[in-house]
């Protein structure tokens, strides 16, 4: 195998071009949909597509010039495909805010929702902050700044994975008090269908996030001679693949769909309201 100065092998041109098309075509998509539907908060979905983009971009201006690889390319690789993944996890703590407000499930939640997207949100901003720094000093050329980077980006997917396991941990107890209420209650579970779906999104999509997480973590454990950094493969399956994914199952569940069913639901409840005060007006 012939090594190179920055990744060890020469980066694949097909690869990076095929999930540069990908992501690129999902983010049009999300781009698209977050406009029409006016759901402002998906904006961090598309600032992740478009860091996946112009990851796998750089890793295909890379191939273009080895064996003679400059330092752009490979510094903006290895940023942006390392922070891509925080900012649709700060996606999902939003959705999971607007779930809880789907249902009137205030009760149910581990968590006050007016706390729960600020606490896991700020938590993710840490996490990215400190993958973005730790990325930016192992771009060095110097081997000793470039480990302490390595470090500190194992400390932010470590911080990472805890509050991720932690938001699964809230959803999950969330789920669980919302159905045990509704048998109590004896309330069909035909209400709730559209919430709960996308209750079983979230824990897909964190799924995934996860597994990368701990490919990534196990990456940076092994150190710059370890098995999997030293492997293209490794980033396509276990990261390249799942973000897409993600990203995927996003626009086949757009978030857009919950939105409009609680402003529908409000408007209903706010209608019926309006019915019976009128009602209570005819009866005086």
């Amino acid at each position: 195998m012939t090594y190179y100065k920055f990744y060890h092998y020469d980066p694949s041109l097909a690869a990076s071009c095929i999930f540069a098309i990908v992501f690129g075509l999902s983010t049009a998509w999300h781009i698209f949909t977050m406009v029409r539907a006016r759901t402002w908060f998906l904006l961090p979905v598309v600032i992740a597509g478009i860091f996946e983009i112009a990851g796998y971009a750089a890793r295909a201006v890379s191939h273009s010039e080895a064996p003679n690889l400059s330092l752009g390319p490979y510094v903006v690789q290895t940023l942006l495909l390392l922070v891509a993944p925080p900012l649709l996890a700060a996606t999902m703590y939003m959705l999971l805010g607007r779930v809880i407000a789907a249902v009137d499930g205030e009760a149910y939640s581990l968590v006050p929702t007016k706390w729960l997207t600020k606490i896991f949100v700020a938590s993710d901003v840490v996490c990215f902050i400190v993958q973005l720094g730790g990325a930016g000093l192992m771009a060095s050329a110097q081997a000793a700044t470039s480990a302490t980077g390595a470090h500190i980006v194992l400390a932010g997917l470590i911080i990472q994975i805890v509050v991720f396991g932690l938001f699964v941990v809230v959803a999950g107890m969330f789920h669980r008090r919302l159905q045990a209420s509704q048998r109590q209650a004896r309330q069909p579970q035909q209400a709730t269908l559209l919430p709960q779906t996308f209750l079983l999104v979230l824990y897909v999509t964190s799924g995934l996030v996860l597994v990368r997480n701990i490919v990534r973590v196990a990456e940076f454990i092994e150190g710059f001679d370890g098995y999997i950094i030293l492997h293209e493969a490794f980033l396509y399956v276990f990261d390249a693949l799942p973000m897409a994914a993600v990203m995927a199952i996003f626009n086949g569940w757009h978030p857009s769909r919950l939105v409009k069913n609680v402003a529908g639901g409000r408007r209903k409840a706010s209608g019926d309201s309006s019915l019976e005060m009128g009602s209570m007006g005819s009866q005086t």
